[in-house]
């Protein structure tokens, strides 16, 4: 705040001291505007009087893309919209009960339930070194597999303690597809114990193709699609002997 007009120097120093408050003002002002627009503290969302606490806080992600348009992770993360946090039980089913479900869902769309602070992207830090299990669905089943996976990952029900990053339901138009997303890729005790609890919520049938990504293949993949692909091309019209 300007501190002009809230000390008049009436002594005989007045011009001295109304240009060192005019200064002292200008400097307030400049660093008033430097100053960054995320050290605004949000407030923390904590539960309610009476509600069940979770074990985490978790927050509501969504996207939405045009299929065939090539996606950067800088694009990617504009496209994500927050939907909110929740802290409780009771604020997680505040949430759920007015959101669409995943089979109401048109287009290339996506679901995202992440504990909070950690962005539904690979290059996370959280998630970096991860990786994902896949499972694809036809059609009419990702509603219902999409609620079992979400209740038994706030449930906490997948025992391998801070690993699990999220979940992530993504509508496509000849099948969906979800995913449960932890830390550590390289965890082969914790990444099998994913995939059997995995099985069990969601009563999957015993020959269901199962398929562990780590983020790492995930970025070379949509590296290649993107300017590796573009790279290869341009070799190949200038060495023409490449063929």
């Amino acid at each position: 705040m300007s501190t002009k007009g809230l000390k008049d120097d009436d002594s005989g120093d007045h011009d001295q001291n109304e240009e060192n408050n005019t200064q002292k003002d200008s400097e307030k002002e400049k660093n008033d505007r430097e100053k960054p627009q995320s050290t605004t503290k949000r407030k923390a969302v904590v539960p309610g009087p009476a509600e069940h606490p979770l074990q985490y806080n978790y927050t509501f992600w969504y996207s939405r893309r045009t299929p065939g348009r090539p996606t950067s992770s800088q694009s990617y993360e504009q496209n994500i919209k927050q939907i909110g946090t929740f802290a409780s039980v009771e604020q997680f089913w505040r949430f759920y009960s007015h959101m669409v479900r995943p089979g109401d869902l048109t287009g290339h769309s996506d679901f995202h339930l992440f504990k909070e602070g950690i962005k539904p992207m690979w290059e996370d830090d959280a998630n970096k070194n991860g990786g994902k299990w896949i499972i694809r669905l036809r059609k009419g089943l990702a509603s219902r597999c999409w609620e079992n996976l979400i209740l038994a990952m706030l449930g906490e029900q997948f025992m391998v303690g801070e690993e699990i990053c999220g979940a992530v339901v993504s509508v496509r138009f000849q099948e969906d597809i979800i995913s449960i997303w932890n830390k550590t890729a390289s965890d082969q005790a914790t990444t099998a114990r994913i995939r059997d609890t995995l099985r069990r919520v969601l009563n999957l049938p015993p020959n269901t193709i199962m398929e562990y990504k780590t983020h790492t293949d995930s970025i070379k993949y949509v590296w290649w699609q993107g300017e590796g692909l573009k790279t290869y091309f341009i070799k190949c019209i200038y060495s023409p002997g490449l063929f």
